[in-house]
């Protein structure tokens, strides 16, 4: 099978791609550094995310007709197709792991499997505030005024570098908050992993925090080539008087403070990374092309989800100058619709939005006041002057064509907000239908301001299943309780506010569950025992 594609204004094979003049001259650019690679398709949207030691080598091997031949039918699949690549360099394997993760939770690319999830690498929090610091493992940064190192790349070399750091410098593991001599009764830490024993007062706290603080210069990188001169000399004389198993575990530790230490950067959203992205210039355009006479800064994407007619939700999300933000995001349960109806799910959930709007800014006295201006230039003034709670989007944004469009016109309409821009974006051919206008506007996919819409409708439409998984997954739970003998609507519902779920209520004891009232301790071993023999799948 040949596939055309587009690459500017041409037309090609995808099998001759390697021999148009644009990727000919992007592949002999290409440097011989680690980094990172994004491939995409005719439309632009990125496919795949890839890092590789040497990117010119890696890249290159792509459009080497050898490949295609011997590859697996999902890796064909891929390469062909492929239209065009962009690369970022980095400084070596350990910014390339990290990169890679971000870009792939960014844009979620067709073709990746790994760091989908919202798994996180892994970071070093410490509280130097406690009365004994000691140093934990994270995936999420918080602000609670803690100290934070990483994010680490290798989560084995991180927990191999904190059992040295721990041992080296005498800091506690346990868990207790104040640990005391009750808990050291029951611990030989100072005795198997050199702890300095604070809980007994074998250290003063003067002491011990500037260990915790030494130790954290360590994680800071701050003499770094020392401490790994050092471990080399260390090991090198352990070897030379034949003491090989110390030699080993000094090898060990070498290596994870080699991984560990290796300078990254933090690739957070905005920093750090060199992107094509162009927030203001894709909106500045985007204001442009619809006609809007300003960019619109804030603009919101509904997206509907029916996986079932028990099922159907959606979501809301929000970008502000072209980004976005997630603690505007909203997501619904469709309530008042029978069966799948995507039109009258999207009257719905954009008439529960802005009429909830209008409410809470409508409570103040201005706002109620009788005026010859109209209701969104009211509530736009209100908003300028910090007193409207929530902002009016300059673009709304449906994910649909001319029915959710027409849909989501009669709500806004019948709430008085018929001026507020609405567009609905077509997912087949990506057009972007305008109310009152037959023919939609077509905006070539190169275009930054087509790729800014794709952003937030990909990002709604991710928003909105992930929620859709969220309740049948629940409901999945949930049911289970249905045919547990014994167990009324009632008494079900009385078990789940009490206990949270059914994996926790199957972890309870039955003298737990029997003290509900109700519920008698046989009942309760009733209970206990049909979870039990269910199958796992559904706990």
């Amino acid at each position: 099978m040949i596939l055309s594609c587009a690459f500017g204004n041409r037309l090609f094979h995808v099998q001759d791609m390697a021999h148009s003049p644009e990727i000919k001259a992007k592949l002999r650019e290409l440097p011989h550094k680690p980094g990172i690679y994004l491939m995409k398709d005719r439309l632009g949207s990125i496919i795949y995310v890839g890092k590789a030691r040497d990117l010119k080598r890696r890249v290159s091997s792509y459009f080497m007709p050898s490949k295609n031949r011997m590859a697996h039918t999902k890796t064909r699949a891929l390469i062909d197709s492929i239209v065009d690549f962009d690369i970022h360099i980095v400084r070596n394997e350990e910014e390339a792991l990290l990169l890679e993760g971000k870009l792939i939770k960014d844009y979620r690319p067709r073709y990746n499997v790994a760091f989908r999830d919202d798994k996180r690498f892994l970071l070093v929090r410490i509280q130097l505030d406690d009365p004994w610091p000691r140093f934990r493992t994270t995936r999420v940064k918080k602000p609670d005024g803690a100290k934070y190192f990483g994010p680490f790349a290798h989560s084995g070399a991180l927990r191999g570098t904190l059992e040295w750091l721990n041992r080296s410098f005498g800091l506690r593991i346990c868990r207790a908050q104040v640990p005391g001599e009750r808990d050291y009764q029951h611990c030989n830490a100072d005795v198997i992993r050199k702890c300095s024993a604070p809980c007994v007062g074998r250290i003063t706290r003067e002491a011990y925090l500037e260990n915790v603080l030494e130790a954290c210069d360590v994680l800071d990188g701050k003499g770094r080539k020392i401490w790994l001169d050092r471990l080399r000399q260390e090991m090198e004389s352990a070897a030379e008087e034949l003491n090989f198993e110390r030699a080993a575990q000094l090898r060990d530790v070498l290596q994870h403070l080699e991984k560990t230490l290796n300078p990254t950067r933090q690739f957070s959203r905005g920093r750090g990374v060199q992107t094509t992205v162009k927030p203001l210039e894709d909106l500045a355009e985007l204001g442009e092309l619809l006609g809007l006479g300003k960019p619109p800064r804030v603009m919101e994407c509904f997206d509907i989800s029916n996986v079932s007619s028990n099922h159907i939700v959606a979501s809301m999300v929000r970008f502000t100058d072209g980004a976005s933000d997630p603690q505007n995001y909203r997501r619904y349960r469709i309530r008042g619709v029978d069966g799948q109806d995507d039109f009258a799910s999207m009257a719905e959930v954009i008439r529960r939005r802005y009429a909830r709007i209008l409410l809470e800014n409508n409570q103040t006295a201005e706002a109620q006041e009788d005026s010859q201006e109209s209701l969104i230039d009211r509530q736009r003034r209100l908003a300028q002057s910090g007193k409207a709670r929530i902002i009016l989007p300059d673009l709304v944004i449906v994910d649909g064509g001319k029915g959710q469009l027409s849909s989501a016109l009669k709500e806004l309409h019948a709430l008085g907000l018929d001026e507020l821009p609405l567009i609905g974006l077509a997912k087949q051919r990506e057009e972007i239908f305008i109310p009152f206008r037959s023919d939609p506007i077509c905006i070539p996919h190169d275009r930054g301001a087509l790729k800014l819409l794709q952003r937030i409708r990909d990002e709604a439409h991710r928003f909105a299943n992930g929620y859709n998984a969220l309740l049948y997954r629940r409901r999945m739970l949930e049911s289970v309780l249905d045919d547990c003998p014994g167990i009324s609507p009632n008494k079900k519902q009385l078990l789940l506010e009490t206990f949270g779920s059914v994996a926790r209520i199957k972890k309870c004891h039955a003298e737990e569950i029997a003290k509900l009232p109700g519920i008698s301790l046989k009942l309760a071993q009733v209970v206990i025992d049909f979870l039990n023999n269910r199958s796992s799948k559904f706990l």
